[in-house]
């Protein structure tokens, strides 16, 4: 099994990414997430792979890290759930946000994901609030003042694997481009200087 590759991107999309390892080109689907953290083609990117073996076609499934990884890999025990949709209920929330709203059986903002119908975000709940919870980085947003949201996006991307003060550096910088009660836009802007 692929459990991690190293290359070159020859091509980087919202849904997938052609990395260049030793000569063979690898074609993985990726989560919107690690879209936005990947740098450019032409660059050297690492991604932690999930090999999907089915009769008729072996799949890879790649992430910008280890968490994002480990929650698609508790999404796929539920059941009914394939890595599609997994991928697709990864891609419609930032990760912090996502396994709070599991954490929390928050069904109204799971039901906001392309694709999530109301039974399928009870079971999410149901089946995945311990799991999510366990994982540490399952709190929802706080609500409120500007200090508290940029507060959330450095916890988001110190739980993302980045130190302290890289996280502070980069919120700090984007909440100079963009609007600082916007949770989704600073961490976008965030991870795409961090990915440079």
């Amino acid at each position: 099994m692929i459990a991690r590759l190293v290359g070159t991107l020859v091509e980087v999309q919202p849904d997938h990414a052609l990395l260049d390892v030793g000569g063979v080109g690898y074609d993985v689907a990726i989560p919107l997430g690690t879209f936005t953290a990947l740098p450019s083609a032409g660059h050297k990117a690492t991604l932690h792979i999930h090999t999907h073996v089915r009769e008729d076609a072996i799949q890879l499934f790649g992430f910008i890290s280890k968490q994002e990884k480990l929650v698609f890999q508790t999404l796929l025990t539920v059941s009914g759930i394939g890595p599609r949709v997994a991928l697709s209920i990864l891609s419609g929330l930032p990760l912090p946000e996502l396994v709070g709203a599991i954490a929390a059986q928050n069904a109204r903002l799971l039901t906001s994901i392309p694709g999530v119908g109301r039974k399928l975000a009870e079971r999410l709940g149901v089946e995945l609030k311990e799991k999510m919870a366990a994982l540490g980085f399952g709190e929802a947003p706080a609500k409120g003042g500007k200090s508290s949201v940029a507060d959330d996006a450095i916890a988001a991307l110190k739980n993302l694997g980045y130190k302290a003060a890289q996280a502070e550096v980069a919120v700090t910088a984007a909440a100079r481009k963009v609007a600082v009660d916007d949770l989704n836009a600073l961490l976008e802007t965030a991870l795409k200087s961090l990915a440079r």
